[in-house]
């Protein structure tokens, strides 16, 4: 008995060691045991060894030269990328003369029209008072170029996605093949391939619809592979049986059983392609984005806001059209659908003619409001008695210089003072604790790369500015998603607001951070959180709505009180999304952290930013391949594998 007693004990530590997350940290420690003091023999320095840098300036700068010596003689500039600079220059110069040709009047009523057969009366007269919006703003020859622009660079981003994907939907090899190359696409900042795009094109629209091809193609590449490989299988077999071909497959099954997913890649597509309005406006694009661009370079907030909301309302006017269009998909058509259209049709050419022979082509000047001055002076009148001296609660810059000093420096000095060893084992711990060996893999070679690249520094500063905007943004954007997924009415309340937010140019948000909080880190944080903080409501908000009423009615029945529902119940039970939520947050913030640099924001974003400015190709490349490893990091310890959620849940 007394044998049986003594060693009842004993099984505690098999016990602790059964659980993963343990055995994970032990190997890992076993691992460290055995390679830190080897590695800090050989590199004592606790910065990232100099010995284990690659100096990749001197290529690049060669590569550099080289294209700007040979851009005007060279036969694959003037017989291969010259035919493409002139093909986008003559589309849109031929879209921007139909939008003339057709006036202010004619392109609302078509939008109008448009819209109308789409989805409906309602949202047909919102999208006229949109397009009226944009003549009233004094925006309409910039709104319309930027539609033009527009149209060239959504029909070649379709084009090309569509192509890439088609080959990832129908070859498992080409699937691996562009997995990373549209990853990159989308994780590289667009100040970072701006700077080779110009290099080949030079400063004009040519640069900036191939820039934005290359921005907004992989969502349309993404969820056309998608669609693809979801098809219905028993359908394709039947196909099949029936004697068709590849090719016929393709046509009849695979595509039309895809429509949903087309469209919504479609409709993601215009979004990204709008949201690189702005920064396309740096290399020439003109339109919206450059005045937009324009007002940021004088700190102008009303002008900013005159152009930002045209930009907005295309956003959303867009967005309703295409997802009016994915519901309606698979209905039944209506009996004189053919008929609606062609007097449709016939009312836009009607509209255009009677605006033409009245010689209303342009937007008349005594119907332009100017709400700049207005704008500006409540932006002054913020200024003036917010930015300081604020009694006890203290301004504006005053809260900026404390969470410069309290959150943003210490953050910054403590990963900095960490070893580089060091750094990678936390990164292994939380990449493998979330995920698996491979994911763990990915995000430590990742961090090493940034080392390899020489921006060890400049890397762990912007680190920091993500860690403190996500924190804030994960705290906000929690607390808002449980309080619109308890309350119906606060969420038809956000709706709109969180359609502002999330369609307004990053730009946009610079300009009024900057004249509250100054020029620094403290900005730059600021407006990343502005710029993230919607898609973390939303997600969580529908996450926590999605959860089986079962369960909640299960919880009501014991007695759990609201709050125990929420913490027991709700937020378990949705946790892929709210895990899903924080790798958004970490996404977006790391965008906009990067535009950061032109407000100091310093770091990574100053870097690109510089590379532009100065057509340095290995300051600019360098700086955007570290962030690109940064975001491939960040992805993978906020991420959990498939496998690792199937278990979580």
């Amino acid at each position: 008995m007394a044998t049986v007693t003594a060693a009842a004990p004993r099984p505690a530590a098999p016990g602790l060691l059964g659980r993963p997350a343990v055995r994970k940290l032990a190997v890992l420690a076993v691992v460290a045991a055995i390679l830190v003091p080897l590695a800090h023999a050989r590199w004592s320095s606790g910065s990232w060894p100099a010995a284990l840098t690659v100096d990749v300036s001197g290529p690049l700068t060669d590569t550099s030269t080289w294209i700007i010596d040979n851009r005007d003689s060279h036969p694959l500039f003037l017989y291969f990328f010259g035919h493409i600079s002139n093909a986008v220059v003559l589309a849109v110069r031929g879209v921007y003369l139909v939008l003339l040709a057709a006036g202010w009047a004619g392109v609302t009523a078509a939008a109008a029209l448009v819209a109308w057969r789409v989805a409906g009366w309602r949202l047909a007269a919102g999208t006229g008072a949109a397009f009226l919006a944009c003549g009233f703003l004094g925006m309409w020859v910039p709104t319309t170029q930027t539609l033009a622009l527009m149209v060239v660079a959504v029909l070649a981003s379709v084009v090309v996605g569509a192509l890439l994907g088609l080959a990832a939907g129908l070859s498992d090899r080409a699937e691996k093949v562009l997995r990373p190359v549209l990853d990159t696409m989308q994780v590289l900042p667009a100040f970072a391939y701006l700077l080779p795009v110009v290099l080949v094109f030079g400063i004009g629209v040519p640069a900036a619809v191939l820039a934005t091809v290359v921005y907004a193609a992989p969502p349309m590449a993404r969820l056309t592979a998608l669609g693809l490989r979801g098809a219905d299988k028993e359908v394709l077999e039947a196909v099949e049986s029936l004697g068709a071909t590849a090719r016929q497959r393709l046509l009849t099954a695979r595509i039309p059983l895809a429509r949903k997913e087309l469209l919504l890649g479609l409709n993601q597509t215009i979004m990204m392609a709008l949201s690189m309005a702005v920064i396309a406006s740096v290399i020439g694009a003109g339109g919206l984005g450059d005045r937009v661009y324009q007002a940021l370079a004088s700190v102008d907030v009303g002008a900013a806001l005159a152009a930002g909301i045209p930009i907005v309302l295309l956003a959303v006017v867009l967005d309703r059209v295409t997802g009016a269009a994915g519901e309606t998909l698979g209905e039944e058509p209506h009996p004189h659908g053919r008929r609606l259209w062609l007097v449709a049709l016939a009312g836009t050419v009607a509209v255009a003619v009677a605006g033409r022979l009245a010689g209303r082509l342009d937007w008349p000047d005594a119907w332009v409001l100017n709400i700049a001055e207005p704008v500006n002076r409540a932006v002054d009148w913020m200024t003036a008695h917010l930015y300081s001296g604020v009694p006890v609660v203290g301004g504006t810059a005053d809260w900026a210089g404390h969470f410069t000093t309290w959150v943003l420096d210490p953050v910054r000095d403590g990963l900095q003072g960490l070893p580089w060893w060091a750094v990678l084992l936390i990164v292994a711990a939380l990449a493998w604790l979330i995920g698996t060996w491979r994911t763990a893999l990915t995000a430590v070679l990742a961090m090493a790369a940034i080392g390899v690249l020489g921006v060890w520094k400049p890397s762990l500063d912007t680190l920091s500015q993500v860690l403190a905007a996500v924190a804030v943004t994960l705290v906000i954007g929690f607390a808002t998603g449980v309080a619109a997924a308890r309350s119906d009415r606060l969420e038809r309340l956000l709706r709109p607001v969180l359609d502002v937010f999330q369609t307004m140019p990053q730009f946009v948000y610079l300009i009024p951070v900057v004249a509250l909080f100054g020029v620094g880190r403290a900005p730059a944080v600021a407006a990343a959180v502005v710029y993230a903080l919607p898609a973390v409501v939303r997600i969580t908000t529908q996450g926590l709505r999605q959860v089986d009423p079962a369960a909640l009615e299960s919880a009501r029945s014991l007695g759990a009180t609201p709050g125990q529902q929420l913490r027991q119940v709700q937020l378990p039970l949705a946790r892929s999304a709210l895990l899903l939520a924080v790798n958004q947050g970490v996404v977006l913030v790391l965008a906009v952290v990067i535009i950061g640099g032109l407000v100091g924001g310093g770091a990574l974003g100053y870097d690109v930013v510089f590379g532009l400015a100065q057509g340095d190709l290995a300051t600019g490349l360098v700086a955007g391949a570290a962030i690109v490893c940064l975001g491939l990091m960040l992805d993978r310890v906020t991420q959990p594998t498939e496998r690792r959620a199937r278990k979580g849940a």
